[in-house]
């Protein structure tokens, strides 16, 4: 017999926060799911709205990602054509992270306040490089945020259990399926 949410959420939560605090720096994503996981365990809350949350979390750092990446590329990047992607995709994912804030008061969901320790391994690597090589990985790490992004848009554009979630992921996945080819069409032409 599968376990309650609720008692999942008990047992579970402290070894996931327990997990994300082991290097002595904290996750911002853990610690929103979890804010979250503790505000789910207290209502009745359908598999879908767990969902919706999980996603709002994941949507929420990922615009984030987005714009440090699109602003590291306007400053770092040696490709004119890649500075300019970078300004359009920096001002879309802050548009996206505005309008995923603005949902998540609506629905008291807690969104993280940072990226999470993957990301800002990504940043840091990144700003180790330079020249064509910082362009190519910087391209790389937009196609992986962006191929992730626009498949999670899109299903929840269609699945999200809140309509208003609905409403936000049906509005942007159009945005990141035009980013996400256009990092790939860059990606091809600065190929060496």
């Amino acid at each position: 017999m599968p376990m309650p949410f609720t008692v999942r959420a008990l047992l579970f939560a402290p070894l996931a926060l327990l997990l994300a605090c082991g290097s002595g720096e904290r996750d911002p994503v853990a610690d929103a799911k979890f804010a979250n996981e503790q505000r789910i365990g207290r209502e009745d809350i359908t598999k879908r709205q767990e969902r919706d949350a999980d996603f709002m979390v994941e949507a929420a750092t990922g615009s984030r990602l987005g714009a440090e990446l699109g602003q590291l590329a306007q400053r770092r990047a040696s490709s004119p054509a890649l500075r300019a992607w970078a300004t359009q995709l920096s001002r879309d994912a802050t548009a996206l992270g505005g309008a995923l804030h603005a949902v998540a008061e609506q629905k008291s969901l807690t969104l993280p306040e940072g990226l999470s320790a993957d990301q800002q391994d990504v940043i840091s690597q990144l700003t180790s490089q330079s020249g064509a090589e910082f362009d190519r990985r910087l391209l790389e790490a937009a196609r992986d945020y962006l191929d992730d992004a626009r498949d999670e848009f899109d299903d929840m554009a269609d699945d999200a259990y809140d309509g208003d979630i609905r409403a936000v992921a049906a509005k942007y996945a159009p945005v990141l399926k035009k980013h996400y080819e256009q990092a790939d069409e860059l990606h091809d032409q600065l190929k060496p």
